[in-house]
């Protein structure tokens, strides 16, 4: 007959090896696998790791292309370049030329930029002919969360990243959400910091600043 140690030492052995052990040493159970058949609960899906997969979902629009050579105006956008959000070609900020500009910066955790989703949404959708509407999601370490964000608030125009606080010197963007308006040349002419109260205030800045109809 077995010593009671020796079964006590083979029975916690057991019980280890048949519940598992997660790390820094703490027995974990696995969990129990989640039915799918009528009345039960069904599976719960997880967040996706691939990036580009979710921002394809997503139906974001590619980043815009950049002028790596042309000089940088002394009262336009900075000289920073951005990496596009969800993967794609970094941007030139001071590049961009060509058409009227609207940049929206933001963040995911900005309660808020959640506020003002809706009426950039509305304007998106319109597409207003001429104009480049631009997403800068501000300092965020949860690029999954930004683009999922992106989609729940159909936004579908390209957005960068700026995760250095790149913007807080040269433009002075302390904090989400702020709304940048630039022209065709490249020229910062209008700064609003704060949310916006609707898309009829958006339409009436982009008519006073950029002469543009949205």
């Amino acid at each position: 007959m077995r010593p009671p140690q020796v079964c006590l030492t083979a029975a916690l052995l057991l019980s280890l090896l048949l519940s598992g052990c997660a790390e820094d040493g703490i027995v974990t159970r696995s969990p129990a696998p989640v039915g799918t058949g009528v009345g039960q609960s069904q599976p719960v899906s997880t967040p996706s790791t691939d990036l580009a997969a979710q921002k394809k979902v997503a139906g974001i629009a590619d980043c815009p292309t950049s002028d790596p050579s042309v000089p940088a105006l002394v009262n336009g956008l900075p000289d920073i370049t951005l990496p596009c959000l969800g993967g794609g070609p970094s941007v030139r900020l001071a590049g961009l030329r060509g058409q009227p500009m609207i940049i929206s910066v933001w963040a995911q955790w900005c309660p808020p930029c959640r506020q003002e989703a809706p009426y950039l949404s509305e304007i998106a959708a319109r597409r207003p002919a001429g104009v480049r509407i631009l997403g800068i999601d501000f300092v965020d370490p949860r690029p999954d969360l930004a683009i999922e964000f992106a989609r729940l608030s159909g936004w579908k125009y390209p957005q960068l990243q700026d995760l250095d606080k790149s913007l807080s010197g040269s433009l002075q963007v302390s904090a989400p959400p702020q709304t940048i308006l630039v022209d065709a040349d490249g020229k910062v002419v209008y700064r609003h910091a704060g949310p916006l109260s609707s898309a009829a205030e958006l339409r009436g800045l982009a008519k006073q600043h950029l002469e543009v109809d949205l």
